[in-house]
């Protein structure tokens, strides 16, 4: 397993963009530059999508141009077209996100496209953004399941993730957009991207929909990733994947790749504070665990009652 794990907080994006409520500009803000001073290697901003489609990510620009930018954290903005990547360089965002699924239906559903004519416009951005300094990610969606089609093949897969890489796309994340992943699958998709790609920056995107997040985390850790998106408190979920629940909980992972000894450089404590403001914020309560149940070696105090019993037997 990689020693050195980095993590990527995704809940200014992913975690808004379904909520009721349109959480105000300046809140988003202030949230954003606490989380950059937790040591998270990147934070995915927000959408420059068309607030018709997602309105609680109207303001990207306006957040964008209010957060600081004077932490080693990379600010990532998740880009559907050309004309937010034209808004994306405008800004200097470090790095824009392009998605799309693997599964047809569900890239027509989400994206309103083909799966070619994504592929067609990330090769336009791609030369769009030649000679800049701004990265390009590609997400693969559905990577383990749509819920429209069910499972994809893997041969499918990696025919998608040697197209993003031949139109230029500098990293690759693999998607479990409605938490449909299973460890045995995760590992197994994992050791052969490592194994035909090796020197590829790779991200674990996983939804804990069926309670299996984590356990998925472990299985890409055991093929050797060693990158993971999360959300604070577990906020999110497609809004165009029927099913999708929230992410898996920023705060979670964290505590779990401490336990085992591996090292996030994440501070926990800022996350589980940050995580309680979070709930305040979304005004309902959120799935994440350990904020509740408390740290593995947290103690509580000992009931009077048992004091009691302890006194009498020493006496």
């Amino acid at each position: 397993m990689p020693k050195r794990i980095f993590v990527n907080e995704v809940v200014t994006r992913d975690g808004f963009q379904s909520e009721p409520a349109f959480v105000p500009t300046d809140t988003k803000i202030e949230l954003i530059n606490a989380l950059a001073d937790l040591g998270l290697n990147k934070i995915e901003v927000s959408s420059f999508v068309s607030p018709r489609a997602v309105p609680n990510l109207s303001d990207a620009a306006e957040v964008f141009q209010g957060i600081r930018k004077d932490t080693p954290t990379h600010y990532v903005a998740l880009v559907p077209n050309q004309k937010g990547c034209a808004r994306a360089l405008e800004l200097g965002v470090d790095e824009i996100n392009l998605v799309m699924s693997v599964s047809e239906s569900h890239n027509l559903a989400n994206m309103r496209m083909t799966c070619d004519q994504s592929l067609q416009q990330f090769k336009d951005i791609a030369e769009m953004t030649s000679g800049t300094p701004m990265r390009l990610n590609g997400s693969l969606a559905t990577t383990f399941g749509c819920p429209f089609e069910g499972q994809q093949s893997q041969e499918r897969i990696l025919r998608f993730v040697d197209a993003y890489l031949t139109r230029g796309l500098h990293s690759l994340t693999l998607a479990d957009t409605t938490g449909m992943a299973v460890p045995n699958q995760v590992q197994s998709l994992c050791e052969e991207v490592r194994k035909r790609w090796p020197d590829l920056e790779l991200t674990l995107h996983f939804h804990n929909t069926r309670g299996l997040g984590l356990a998925n985390v472990y299985a890409a850790l055991a093929a050797g990733v060693d990158q993971f998106d999360a959300s604070l408190g577990g906020l999110g979920g497609c809004p165009f994947a029927p099913g999708a629940t929230g992410n898996i909980c920023t705060e979670d992972l964290v505590h779990m790749l401490n336990e085992m000894g591996l090292d996030s450089g994440v501070d926990l404590d800022g996350l589980l504070l940050q995580s309680q403001r979070m709930e305040e914020i979304v005004n309902h309560d959120l799935p994440g665990q350990v904020r509740k149940a408390g740290k593995r070696n947290d103690t509580r105090p000992l009931p009077q009652s048992v004091k009691e019993l302890m006194q009498d037997g020493r006496s």
